[in-house]
C-alpha cells in the first residue's frame, strides 16, 4: 500500500536542498565579515524568490 499523503513533492524538496545548499556556499563565500555571512544564510534560504524575480525581469513581466 502506497502512502499517498505526500504526493509527488519528494523530487521537488531535492531540488530545493541541493539549491539551498549550493546558495549557502556561494554567499557565505563571498561574505566579507560575519554578518554578511549571516545575511547570505538568510538569502540562501529565500533563494527561489530571487530566481523568479529575475527571471520575470528578464522576459520583461
Amino acid at each position: 500500500m502506497t502512502n499517498k499523503k505526500y504526493g509527488n513533492c519528494a523530487p521537488n524538496s531535492a531540488v530545493y536542498g541541493l539549491g539551498f545548499i549550493g546558495a549557502a556556499v556561494y554567499y557565505i563565500g563571498a561574505a566579507t565579515s560575519f554578518w554578511m555571512g549571516v545575511l547570505g544564510f538568510l538569502k540562501a534560504m529565500v533563494w527561489p524568490a530571487f530566481l523568479i524575480y529575475e527571471g520575470l525581469k528578464a522576459i520583461g513581466a
